[in-house]
């Protein structure tokens, strides 16, 4: 620690500070996670020689463009779409963030386009912390996916809450965002499920465009799965998949030429209260549930 110490003390005033800034974070590694093992296994890697600390400073600075260390987070303001109106679609992504959140958002973030991901609260780690944080800060909506995604009606009560609870805590560790949305893992709830649900303040959301990316692992179908989704839709993918990624940019370039507005899932139903508890399954526009 000595010989680092003096090796800071020679670096320009420049590098001393940005080495204090960074100290406080990570460096995004990438994951080897199996998303039915529900990210119980993490792939680790060699240990690598410590870098000299001023090639170390330029490294933390440059690894990740989208990294907010654990400064506030500064979301984008809201916007003014009024989805009756406007051909809107809500893309949603379930059980990340993972290896291939990242390129999604990089789609998204060209695209111009908001989603909503749900998110499975063990798969919150120091290594996915930054992709949450950026998705708040690209203005993207999170939501509650349970904590490992089990079926919940198979639970008690307090196994349900605590599957929330612990992925509502996870997150908000993270981001400070407390969420308000939910969707029950395999779309499977009862009435013990939306009970639990209205005590975390968590509104239950479904979907009416099923693109099925989790079993057909196959790029164009998906996109075109997904590009047959109607105004007021609610579409659902999986950001843990590449064939999904993959899938996204032609899905994006679709139903943009079809003169869709892409929105989170609050955004599509814009002044209508979500109500906890209560289940939304996309055709908002309608005002079907």
């Amino acid at each position: 620690m000595a010989s680092i110490r003096k090796d800071v003390l020679s670096l320009p005033m420049s590098f001393v500070l940005l080495l204090g800034l960074q100290a406080c974070g990570q460096v995004v590694a990438p994951m080897g996670l199996s998303r039915r093992e529900g990210a119980s296994r993490v792939r680790t890697t060699p240990p690598v020689r410590p870098a000299a600390p001023a090639l170390m400073a330029l490294r933390l600075t440059l690894a990740q463009p989208g990294w907010r260390g654990r400064r506030p987070l500064v979301a984008p303001p809201p916007r003014a779409i009024r989805c009756p109106q406007v051909k809107c679609v809500a893309l949603t992504f379930d059980d990340g963030p993972f290896d291939h959140t990242g390129p999604v958002l990089d789609m998204l973030a060209t695209h111009n386009a908001r989603a909503t991901f749900f998110v499975v609260g063990q798969m919150v780690t120091d290594h996915t912390g930054p992709l949450l944080r950026r998705m708040v800060s690209e203005g993207h909506e999170l939501g509650n996916h349970s904590w490992d995604h089990p079926a919940l009606p198979g639970l008690s009560a307090d196994g349900v809450h605590t599957q929330l609870a612990r992925t509502q805590d996870a997150v908000r560790a993270v981001t400070g965002v407390t969420m308000r949305l939910f969707r029950p893992p395999y779309g499977a709830t009862d009435g013990k499920v939306a009970g639990q649900a209205k005590r975390e303040g968590l509104a239950q959301i479904l979907w009416d465009v099923d693109t099925m990316d989790w079993r057909d692992r196959n790029t164009p179908l998906v996109a075109r799965r997904a590009a047959g989704a109607r105004a007021g839709s609610v579409v659902l993918l999986h950001d843990i998949h590449k064939t999904t990624a993959d899938a996204v940019p032609t899905l994006l370039r679709e139903l943009r030429a079809k003169g869709y507005t892409f929105v989170t899932v609050s955004e599509l139903y814009g002044t209508r209260p979500l109500v906890p508890g209560e289940r939304y399954a996309g055709e908002a526009a309608t005002g079907r549930r």
